[in-house]
């Protein structure tokens, strides 16, 4: 059984940045790859961002491209998502989820089997 914990998430201005966390525990952390999605009011859990098992490849939204960044410490069982240039329209729920390596691609919900319990990013204009 995996247990994922984000944290990390607050009130920032537009324009600043914050940095996401997310601890694993359970199941062997290296051996799979790791995902950021976020729920914003009214709206659907969408795909943010991807990270191999290796951190050889990542995956963005493109409407994170160039802003946001993933990144994962295997030694501390942790995945990171730096989030820079923060706009209103970023403000969510955000969650991080361990893929099930299921074909399916890196961005369909469906793909995940675990998920965290989210943490609030608001940011004001």
């Amino acid at each position: 059984q995996v247990q994922l914990v984000e944290s990390g998430g607050g009130l920032v201005q537009a324009g600043g940045s914050l940095r996401l966390s997310c601890a694993a525990s359970g199941g062997t952390f290296r051996y799979y790859a790791m995902g950021w999605f976020r729920q914003a009011p009214a709206k659907e859990r969408e795909f943010v961002a991807w990270i191999s098992m290796s951190s050889s490849t990542t995956y963005y939204a493109d409407s994170v491209k160039g802003r946001f960044t993933i990144s994962r410490d295997n030694a501390k069982n942790t995945v990171y998502l730096q989030m820079n240039s923060l706009k209103p329209e970023d403000t969510a729920v955000y969650y991080c989820a361990k893929h099930s390596g299921s074909p399916g691609g890196y961005s369909a919900k469906a793909t995940y089997n675990y998920w965290g319990q989210g943490t609030q990013v608001t940011v004001s204009s």
